[in-house]
Order: structure tokens, then C-alpha cells, then sequence
């Protein structure tokens, strides 16, 4: 490091998929005082929290994984949960940024003070800190539902992403809340070794069809002798999905909208042969609203003869099982709740102080809000992948977090410097991103009325409205001109 720069401390908050690649992607640039403190006892975030059975990531392998660490030994199209945890432990071991992580620290306050952050976690106080990044995910915190007796049930009961490995389901009566993407994907793997499998309906969903074949020795073998292949699929899938789905979903592309239309809405009318059923698991929102599920053996689980869809509103739970709105009791053995995350969150319960004594919760105490979903008003240094409005339903998420580092990055380049001690965007330029946003959020197919994840408390959708290539356009480069820069 040049004798004129300052030598910047630090903290990275998470160690999951988006923590790793920070960590790495800091000390490429030269940044040598970076620690990362996780709340739990191993690396991984999502990938290591949910190990239910079926786990299968939606979006192809090939474009699933770091920019600088392509891998030719996937197993399939998509890659299962284990595989892409392996994967992420894999990269953090070649780069070697394990030693930086500081496990079961999860942070508990940030108090920014004379130009920097001191921070506590419950293993106490960490010192002080020029700069905070977080990377704590969307999918943490799990939500429980809010159903009667739920504490009474007498057998096994566990949210999807506390998933309970010691509880066999081989020849149990197993009830599942819940049918998002991992419920679905729950049914799929279970139904062929349990007694009878309950799924209790709120909402049918959409559901694109995915073929996920394995890759062939041929392939692998491929793939190794030739990596540029590997950079061309990684290339390709990305901007496959950026210029045609994300950008379907906003609005921006409504032949290939059409198309995804068309598709959902014959899988369902061609793998669902009881028309009484097809009614019951066609949804009456647009396709997409709600995250599109995509699955190749969804339909077909739900229709073998030890499985039921139960669409009579749950009223309560017992200790033998769930009750249903018709009087039924839906006798079970095991519950398992797949009613997803709070995805809203972020890094709450964290107590976060900034500037003159101001606190996050005051801030987002209407909604969530940042500038560009990187920073925020009067939380100088405070960078954020993930953060409000970051294109969760869009993309790939690995895609995103490297954009939004890079954004950040450029910024704390500033303060190593010398440039800049304190670097935050000035609040009228955020109030207008953020004009700008809920405007264009109405084109998008999320804010066409259905409930979703995608949702605040507020009934605002809390995504990204614009294309692919924009976002790309507003992580390349800072506006200087809209930050605060002391």
C-alpha cells in the first residue's frame, strides 16, 4: 500500500455467500484489516441454515457461482443446497479468508463515533472500525405462523430452515405449511417414503417447469479441457436471465412475459389431470407476482395417492394434528413448517447508531430505504449488500452482491485515499431515488395485486423496478455529486 494511503479497518458482517466473496474480493484490492464476524459456528448463510430435503437452487449452476471461481464438477443443471454450501466452503479454503472470521459473534450494536464505528457483539466489545459492510442475506429469519395451539402439537415441528435430521419420515404422516418454492421442493423428495403427506394450501402457486438433469462425465470432462466454455455458459445464462426474465417481470419485456405466461399455465393444464384439482392449484394473480416457482416434479407429487392438497383454511392445531376449517382433523405425526423468512429484516435485531445519535430503527421506522440499496443517509461508511431494494426476485443473487461490492468499494477507495474521511448520500438525492423507484415499481408484475415476500409491512413492494442493464449501469460508477463527502 502506497505510504500516502490510510490504512482502513474493516468488519464485514455475515460470513455466507456474499461475506466470503467481500472478504476476498477486499484483500485482492489490497485492503489488509478486514474481519468478518458471524453469528453462527460455520460459514455458508443460507446454504448452511437450510438443509431440508429437495433443497435445489432455481437458478442454473453455471451462472450460480462467484465470477472468479467457475466450477466444472456441478452435478446438475441446478445444483443442490449441499453442493453450492461445499462450493462456497471451497472458495473461502482457496483463498484462504476463513482465518478472518470471527464465528458466534453475531453483533448486537454499531455506534458510529469520531469518524468511526465501534462495535459489540456477544462475545463483547471489538474495537472501532473506518468502515462496516454487511452481508447478512435476506433468508434469516424465519418466519413461525401465527396459528392456535401450534405449541401443542405432540410429535416433531420444525421451520424448514431448522430442519430436524434426527426425525426419520419413512412411513410417518408428515404435514407440510406452506407452498412456495420450498415446500414444493419438500413434497418432491418426500412423498415417495412417507405413510400420507398433507400439504396445507394458502395461496396455488405458479409453477414454470424445470428439467434438472445430471451433468454427463462427458460434460465434466468438457468443462475441464475447456474452461472458456465455462465463462461463455456463465456469461450467457446471466444475461439470458437480466434481458429476459428480469427484465419480463418489470414490464420491459412482454414477448418473453408471454412466453413464461404461456408456459406456466400449460404445465399446469398438462401434468394435472383431476380438473378439480387443476382449480384448486390455479392461482388468480399474474404469473410472477408472487416468486415463480420451478420444479419438475411438483405436479406429480401431489398427485400420488399418499398425497393430499388440503385448501380448507387452517383453524387450529392439536396435539394429534392440524384442524381445518371444515372440521377435520388432519392427523399427523410430523409438522413442518415452510412459512419462509422475514425477508425485511436485514440485520435487525442489531442496534445501529449513526450520526448525531440517530438510529437505524428511527430511520427506517416507515420502511426500509437506502440509495442505490448500498448506503443511507447519516450512517456515514455503512455500506450494505442486500440492502433496501436490492433486486431479490430479479437475478442472481451472487451476481448482485459483486455489483453492489464493486459500488461500494469504489467509495472506500475514497477514504483510503485521503479524500474523504466520511462518505454517506445526501438525503434529498435519496428521497429521489427513491420518487424514482415506487414510480416505476407500478410497471412492475410484483405490484399487479397478489401477497408476496416481496412486500414490506407497509404493502410496498421492496424490489428492484428497472432492467438489468441499468442496474449494472448504477453499480459501475458513483454519483459523487449525490453523496455527502467529508
Amino acid at each position: 500500500m502506497p505510504d500516502n494511503q490510510r490504512q482502513l479497518r474493516i468488519a464485514v458482517i455475515g460470513a455466507g455467500a456474499s461475506g466470503i466473496m467481500a472478504l476476498i474480493k477486499l484483500g485482492e484490492a489490497g485492503y489488509d484489516e478486514v474481519v468478518a464476524f458471524e453469528k453462527a459456528g460455520d460459514l455458508g448463510g443460507t446454504w448452511r441454515d437450510n438443509r431440508y430435503p429437495g433443497l435445489t437452487c432455481d437458478v442454473p449452476s453455471l451462472a450460480y457461482r462467484y465470477s472468479f471461481a467457475p466450477n466444472p464438477d456441478w452435478s446438475r443443471v441446478c445444483a443442490p443446497g449441499p453442493e453450492i454450501h461445499a462450493y462456497v466452503r471451497s472458495v473461502a479454503e482457496r483463498y484462504g479468508v476463513e482465518s478472518q472470521i470471527r464465528y458466534d459473534s453475531e453483533v448486537t450494536s454499531a455506534r458510529f463515533h469520531d469518524g468511526r464505528w465501534s462495535l459489540e457483539t456477544v462475545q463483547g466489545p471489538q474495537g472501532d472500525f473506518d468502515v462496516v459492510l454487511t452481508a447478512t442475506g435476506v433468508l434469516h429469519h424465519p418466519v413461525y405462523p401465527d396459528i392456535p395451539g401450534l405449541a401443542d402439537f405432540a410429535g416433531p415441528a420444525f421451520h424448514t430452515a431448522r430442519w430436524n435430521h434426527d426425525v426419520s419420515l419413512a412411513g410417518k404422516r408428515v404435514g407440510i405449511i406452506g407452498t412456495g418454492s420450498t415446500a414444493t421442493q419438500i413434497t418432491g423428495a418426500i412423498v415417495g417414503e412417507v405413510a400420507h403427506l398433507s400439504l396445507f394450501q394458502r395461496t396455488p402457486q405458479w409453477i414454470m417447469p424445470g428439467p434438472n438433469p445430471e451433468y454427463t462425465p462427458e460434460q465434466h470432462a468438457e468443462f475441464h479441457a475447456h474452461p472458456e466454455l465455462l465463462e461463455e455458459e456463465y456469461q450467457r445464462l446471466n444475461d439470458q436471465q437480466g434481458v429476459n426474465f428480469a427484465d419480463a417481470v418489470i414490464g420491459e419485456n412482454p414477448a418473453v412475459y408471454e412466453k413464461m405466461d404461456f408456459l406456466c399455465r400449460q404445465n399446469l393444464e398438462n401434468n394435472v389431470r383431476d380438473p378439480e384439482l387443476r382449480r384448486r392449484l390455479t392461482p388468480d394473480y399474474k404469473v410472477g407476482c408472487k416468486r415463480l416457482i420451478v420444479s419438475d416434479n411438483f405436479y406429480d407429487a401431489i398427485q400420488q395417492p399418499n398425497a393430499g392438497l388440503v385448501t380448507d383454511a387452517i383453524t387450529g392445531i392439536e396435539p394429534g394434528g392440524v384442524r381445518t376449517a371444515d372440521g377435520r382433523l388432519h392427523e399427523l405425526d410430523v409438522l413442518v413448517l415452510a412459512t419462509g423468512f422475514n425477508t425485511h429484516q436485514f440485520f435487525r435485531p442489531m442496534t445501529v447508531t449513526g450520526k448525531g445519535g440517530f438510529t437505524l430503527e428511527s430511520a427506517w421506522a416507515a420502511r426500509n430505504q437506502g440509495y442505490m440499496s448500498v448506503t443511507t443517509p447519516g450512517f456515514p461508511n455503512w455500506f450494505m449488500i442486500g440492502g433496501p431494494n436490492s433486486p431479490i426476485g430479479n437475478f442472481s443473487w451472487l451476481v448482485t452482491a459483486e455489483n453492489q461490492l464493486g459500488f461500494a468499494m469504489k467509495l472506500m477507495d475514497r477514504l483510503r485515499a485521503g479524500n474523504a474521511r466520511e462518505i454517506a448520500p445526501k438525503p434529498e438525492a435519496t428521497a429521489a431515488y427513491n420518487d424514482a423507484l415506487n414510480a416505476k415499481m407500478k410497471d412492475t408484475v410484483w405490484a399487479s395485486g397478489c401477497r408476496s415476500w416481496y412486500i414490506d409491512g407497509e404493502g410496498r413492494v421492496a424490489s428492484w423496478p428497472w432492467t438489468y442493464a441499468t442496474f449494472l449501469k448504477n453499480m459501475a460508477e458513483p454519483v459523487l455529486e449525490d453523496f455527502e463527502i467529508a
